[in-house]
């Protein structure tokens, strides 16, 4: 399975994603994990050892559901779209920092990059799998976590939409300086992906390029139950 997630991410047309996260700052991915696979990840919720923490969202006014952290050593399975992503990701990180005119500052590969991360005391493992019944949502927010952060995540929906539930679309809002912010609507099909930025990305202007924040969050689910899996390179504190 592991193998076969490396070949499957490898395989992506990574030329066409790279231009499409240049252009519009997102990219929307096939299907990447098969339905059993979606189905293993939503038995796994319910196996709390599997994990290093629960957050109830509606007590921290996040929105309304829950999600969990994954607890160190991860499954192979996450482990492994970890570092099958990070590398392209890491190309397009590193070529961002070029268009705002600093210094590339990402390694070629993910475990470099966590070494990074523990040097500025973040040790904790961010991936995680959300949960969102009838009226759940998630407020929009950013996933930092600490000083260090890799400035793309990826997001996978587990289960069907408009079979078991229908709501729940993926949402990301840009701030563009000087002017009002743009919102994307996404739709995820079972097993595709989102990958969409941490924190800013560039936009190119009249007078060369300048960032425009970027939130994400989940709309409404309005019927049934949304599963997500969220891929998060960078660790917490």
């Amino acid at each position: 399975m592991v193998q076969d997630i490396k070949t499957r991410v490898k395989s992506l047309y990574w030329g066409a994603i790279q231009n499409e996260l240049d252009e519009q700052g997102f990219a929307k991915l096939p299907a990447i994990l098969t339905k059993d696979e979606c189905e293993f990840f939503m038995g796994l919720y319910k196996e709390e050892e599997s994990y290093r923490t629960t957050i109830n969202m509606t007590r921290y006014r996040f929105g309304n559901g829950e999600y969990k952290y994954f607890s160190y050593p991860l499954p192979d399975i996450i482990q492994s779209l970890r570092e099958s992503f990070y590398p392209e990701l890491a190309k397009t990180a590193n070529r961002w920092l070029g268009y705002l005119k600093k210094p590339e500052q990402f390694p070629v590969n993910l475990q470099d990059f966590l070494k990074t991360c523990e040097e500025h005391e973040q040790t904790r493992p961010t991936p995680l799998i959300l949960k969102y019944e009838t009226g759940g949502f998630n407020c929009l927010h950013q996933d930092l976590y600490g000083d260090v952060f890799f400035p793309f995540q990826v997001v996978f929906v587990l289960n069907q939409r408009d079979k078991d539930f229908c709501g729940g679309e993926s949402l990301l809002v840009e701030q563009i300086p000087r002017a009002q912010s743009r919102g994307h609507v996404i739709t995820l099909e079972q097993g595709s992906a989102l990958i969409f930025p941490t924190n800013h990305r560039p936009s190119l202007g009249k007078k060369g390029y300048y960032k425009n924040t970027v939130r994400h969050g989940v709309s409404t689910v309005t019927s049934g139950e949304r599963f997500g899996l969220g891929v998060i390179f960078h660790d917490s504190k």
